[in-house]
């Protein structure tokens, strides 16, 4: 059973604490088991690890089996990191040299007292919040747990192998690979995995990531380095206590609605004899203010389900982002015997409807949101780790980057499967700021041994155990339960190669994979799982016959960038139902890239960019050279080419997802990959691994805005359609206008329209041929650009042109850009002679934060940009640099 956290009032307290994760993790599990004589001991300090002496590895790597200093929460890596042993591993082009890691056999140690209270009591359990991933505990000699499955919480009793000195705890990890590489090549036949080690530390023809409950994408991704690490990952704890222990706390919903949250408050608890106790239950809305019910019941000696109805009349209800207010209660139990001895815990949650509607029509099966009856499409993008080791992820660093989707008016963020399940944090995090949470379960790529009824076991267990610590935070609206594994058996081969080589055996995995994805995850998500839905695999129809069907489910469009590598242009011939996955690369700043390589490393095919360009399936650079020189030609430099590959992303998603809103309510969805990124590299995300926006993000705040204007343009046939784009729940009194100008600002063309903007729709609002758009314009010098206008004030722009960006003929736009103080921050006033396309602000190596970047201005336009940073003015205006798309 997972021990599960409380989110206390002391929790902000911690968060600007050196070591946040040991303390908030202690801090919550307190509350937890808090009673007259409960205790829980946080164990994070003085631990020591070693490669094994007898490791295989030894003989290379000597000085690593001496016993050093290392961090818990923490991993192998970052120990023998901060120990001197090995170098960065996100800087220069260190991993193959690091592989040996993951092979290896890696010991743990501490030493801790517990007090004679603690001796004395009934109970007490280690509590281990994560281990990865195949780990041996043992207490003052005595084994006591034999770990495999990274995701899971681990309790083991602990009553009567310890002492009051010197308690000594012992962690040996064994290596994933070394362990699971035996069965896996005795297979006759192999189930397919994902990404083959290009570095030699397994064959390729037998990869083991599959067959391990632990992270994918330490195995390597198309984004991120191979690290297959180890260690203990998460808190680890003593907690004690006698007769009673609060295990969980669940606030069930049965009915929720304007005027009553009808729920029920279930408790389990613990305990050491039968008789009666008494339950109260505080629970407080936003404003503080609640009710107390008082309920008793008898218990028997063990675990005990008990469940206190409670209707709250006229609720705040929660909201995504844009549709209301974050509302979140707090409920508090206590629980007491006849003797006093109690135990309490408490929840924050917030009291929300869902449903994923899937509503017949005559082109299929739609596939939406729907949060307390409101339609809600769904904008944002997919999340993957924070980090290649987790433990080094932040409350501030996760707040960071959360908060800057809700910046860019993202509503919804998918947790993919290839990662972990993330912290508490996260989901606190997602509940404030009302972003909606597509959650994974973590598979991520190549077909799961689920024809083994043991695997299975493991997974419903870990299941099971992240659902329930999750279940309580409204921001959770979809369970997952995988990605891209029925399309990869349906659709990339996987099925045909293992059916031609044995068919028995590829009809037992594919019933394994029905047990496992169709039935068994389905079944603990709903006993689980609050109410939230159920999704077998992400693209699919939920086990329909076709996975990656337009027409039916969520779709993943990766004929843009991937296979093909059509223009795009092409995103505009693709209208699914809900586009969960596509996208483009774009490689960080400049700034980032020196974070890991030197100027003289630095260059398209240079070794160390190479190593962080992780897309070798097809050449990373290679491919975004194809793009860039498609759209814009090519590159002068390498500045140049970093420049334009951030062009060719964010020009290219704001084109698919403006496509996507203005196809609503066919598509009700669109989650571009990806937000984050797990190390300073290229990759498809719009926020680099320091938090920084690229110009993705800076185009997704104006093309996720509430209300929008979609002009879009198909080259083939030349024509352009309008809409416009509301998420607003009432009607919305408008006008757009449309002017059609020379790049030095020679208006051909300027009318106005009024428009009524549909609530929570796409409002058609007209369509040209570029004939009747241009008129005896030179197409090579003009742009038709679109304005939307409420109030009087433009909220929306978007400007189309008629042809490829190389074609056309940019005229210097004469860029001038001037500083001035603005309170405690700057104003810098940005002037265009001519048009300026892609407009890129940079202020080199300067933290320097913008509130708009990466826009257009027109022909003799003038905007003023607010900034922040600590560095002075003269300095900011020295370093201050302008980029176009204008390249003489």
């Amino acid at each position: 059973m997972a021990t599960l956290r409380s989110k206390n009032t002391f929790v902000s307290a911690l968060r600007t604490a050196a070591a946040i994760g040991l303390m908030l993790a202690a801090a919550l599990s307190a509350d937890w088991a808090q009673a007259a004589e409960a205790s829980s001991q946080p164990l994070h300090g003085d631990w020591q690890f070693r490669l094994m002496p007898g490791d295989p590895e030894a003989a290379a790597h000597a000085a690593a089996t001496d016993w050093r200093k290392a961090q818990v929460p923490g991993h192998v890596h970052t120990d023998l990191f901060a120990a001197g042993l090995i170098a960065d591993p996100y800087v220069g082009a260190r991993e193959r040299s690091l592989q040996w890691i993951g092979l290896a056999q890696w010991e743990y140690r501490t030493s801790f007292d517990v007090d004679r209270a603690t001796l004395k009591r009934a109970h007490a359990d280690l509590v281990f919040e994560g281990l990865d991933t195949f780990a041996t505990v043992q207490l003052n000699g005595v084994e006591l747990l034999k770990a495999d499955n990274s995701f899971r919480t681990w309790r083991v009793p602990a009553q009567g192998h310890l002492r009051e000195r010197g308690n000594e705890l012992r962690v040996v990890f064994d290596s994933p690979i070394r362990r699971m590489l035996p069965q896996v090549q005795a297979m006759p036949n192999k189930i397919a995995g994902n990404y083959p080690s290009p570095y030699g530390d397994e064959p390729r023809d037998a990869m083991t990531a599959n067959f391990v409950r632990k992270p994918g994408y330490h195995y390597g991704w198309d984004w991120g380095p191979r690290y297959v690490s180890a260690g203990i990952w998460r808190a680890v704890r003593l907690e004690s206590w006698d007769r009673l222990r609060l295990a969980d706390l669940h606030v069930q919903p049965r009915r929720i609605a304007q005027d009553a949250a009808e729920t029920t408050v279930e408790l389990e608890i613990d305990s050491d004899r039968a008789g009666a106790v008494t339950v109260e239950i505080d629970y407080a809305g936003p404003e503080g203010k609640g009710a107390t019910l008082r309920h008793e019941a008898e218990l028997r000696s063990g675990r005990n389900s008990v469940s206190v109805p409670l209707t709250i009349a006229h609720p705040r209800l929660w909201y995504p982002v844009g549709y209301g207010e974050q509302a979140l209660y707090t409920f508090k139990a206590r629980v007491q015997d006849t003797d006093g001895v109690q135990a309490v815990g408490q929840r924050r949650t917030g009291l929300r409807s869902i449903e994923l509607r899937r509503e017949r029509d005559a082109g299929g099966q739609g596939f939406a949101f729907v949060v307390n009856g409101i339609p809600v499409f769904a904008k944002g993008a997919n999340a993957i780790p924070f980090d290649a080791f987790p433990a080094r992820v932040t409350r501030e660093r996760l707040r960071r980057d959360l908060q800057s989707a809700r910046d860019a008016n993202m509503n919804m963020l998918r947790n993919w499967g290839g990662g972990y399940y993330e912290s508490d944090d996260f989901f606190e995090l997602a509940d404030e700021l009302g972003l909606m949470v597509w959650q994974d379960f973590m598979f991520g790529g190549g077909m799961p041994p689920g024809y083994d009824p043991s695997f299975r076991a493991n997974v419903v267990a870990e299941a099971r155990d992240n659902v329930r610590r999750l279940r309580n935070h409204p921001s959770i609206v979809l369970w997952c339960g995988n990605n891209e594994e029925e399309t990869a058996w349906k659709d990339w081969g996987h099925r045909t190669k293992l059916a031609a080589a044995d068919p028995k055996f590829a009809q037992t995995v594919w019933e394994g994979y029905v047990a496992l994805f169709g039935k068994d995850l389905r079944q603990v998500v709903a006993e689980e799982g609050a109410g939230v839905p159920y999704w077998s695999s992400s693209p699919s129809n939920d086990l329909a016959d076709k996975a990656n069907d337009s027409n039916n489910g969520d779709k993943h469009y990766w004929d843009v960038w991937g296979g093909p590598a059509l223009p795009a242009t092409a995103y505009l011939d693709e209208t699914p139902r809900f586009m969960s996955e596509y996208g483009l690369q774009g490689w960080p700043s400049l700034r980032t890239i020196a974070s890991f390589a030197r100027p003289e490393e630095q260059g398209i095919n240079a070794p160390v960019i190479r190593a962080h360009q992780k897309f070798l399936a097809g050449d990373g650079n290679s491919r975004l050279l194809l793009y860039i020189r498609r759209e814009y030609g090519e590159p002068r430099d390498f500045a140049d080419f970093v420049y334009l590959s951030q062009q060719v992303q964010a020009e290219g998603i704001e084109l698919a997802a403006l496509h996507h809103r203005a196809s609503r309510p066919r598509t009700m969805g669109s989650l571009y990959w990806q937000l984050n990124d797990v190390w300073p590299g290229a990759s498809w995300s719009s926020l680099d691994y320091y938090g920084r926006w690229k110009p993705l993000h800076f185009h997704a705040k104006r093309f996720f805005a509430d209300v929008a204007i979609a002009p879009l343009r198909r080259p083939s046939g030349g024509r352009t359609e309008l809409s416009l784009l509301s998420d607003r729940t009432t009607p919305l009194q408008g006008e757009w206008r449309l002017r059609v100008m020379d790049f030095d600002g020679r208006v051909h063309r300027d009318e106005r329209k009024p428009a009524t903007l549909a609530a929570l729709a796409s409002t058609a609002a007209g369509a040209w041929s570029d004939a009747e758009l241009l008129g005896d314009a030179d197409p090579l010098r003009t742009a038709a650009v679109f304005d939307l206008i409420v109030d009087g004030k433009t909220v929306s722009r978007r400007a189309v042109y008629f042809g490829e960006s190389r074609r056309l003929a940019w005229q210097d736009p004469e860029l001038h850009g001037e500083l001035r103080r603005d309170g405690d921050g700057y104003r810098l006033q940005l002037k265009a002679s001519k048009l300026a396309r892609a407009v890129w602000i940079d202020f080199g190596d300067h933290d320097v934060e913008l509130a708009d970047n990466a826009l257009t201005l027109l022909p003799g336009e003038s905007v003023e940009i607010g900034l922040k940073s600590k560095a002075g003015l003269d300095s900011l205006q020295r370093a201050l640099n302008l980029r176009s798309l204008y390249r003489p």
